[in-house]
């Protein structure tokens, strides 16, 4: 019998990464671009800003992200990972209540004011914003409504 016929289970892969940090965010235009928009739309599910991201490249406001459809459904993977090295910073977080993302004071007041983006540019991204709001909101209902439905539709033993 030879040696990989008896190793049964997982391998465990660590990848090691520099730490990310404010600078990194600030010289990565795609990131901050990324924080514009949910600035223009408020609090977002994870799903919705991939379905925004991807809606606004498909109308010409490309940002940098290549998307798979799985289904039907844009998916990015270095969205994500955009996701989460804007958590990691500290400009982006997670509302406990309804899991949407929504920007720190951090972003607000010190981030952004200091990271414009050309101001043409700013009108066409907050026109698109509006215009493709009706669709995204639906989405991020669906999300809202599935996460609430998840949390409280189990019933729970009551301890005494």
């Amino acid at each position: 019998m030879s040696s990989q016929q008896g190793k049964s289970g997982k391998e465990l892969r660590i990848v090691t990464r520099h730490p990310i940090t404010l600078d990194d965010i600030r010289r990565d235009e795609d990131k901050v671009r990324l924080l514009h928009i949910i600035r223009l739309y408020g609090e977002i599910t994870e799903k919705a800003l991939q379905y925004l991201v991807y809606e606004l490249k498909q109308k010409g406001f490309n940002i940098g992200y290549e998307f798979s459809l799985i289904g039907g459904v844009p998916s990015s993977r270095p969205l994500r990972d955009s996701l989460i090295a804007l958590l990691y910073t500290g400009l982006l977080e997670t509302n406990p209540r309804n899991k949407k993302l929504r920007l720190t004071s951090t972003a607000l007041e010190e981030f952004l004011p200091s990271e414009k983006i050309p101001e043409e540019e700013a009108e066409k991204l907050r026109e698109l914003v509006e215009e493709l709001r009706p669709k995204i909101s639906a989405i991020d209902a669906e999300v809202e409504l599935a996460t609430m439905l998840g949390r409280g539709g189990r019933r729970r033993r009551r301890r005494f």
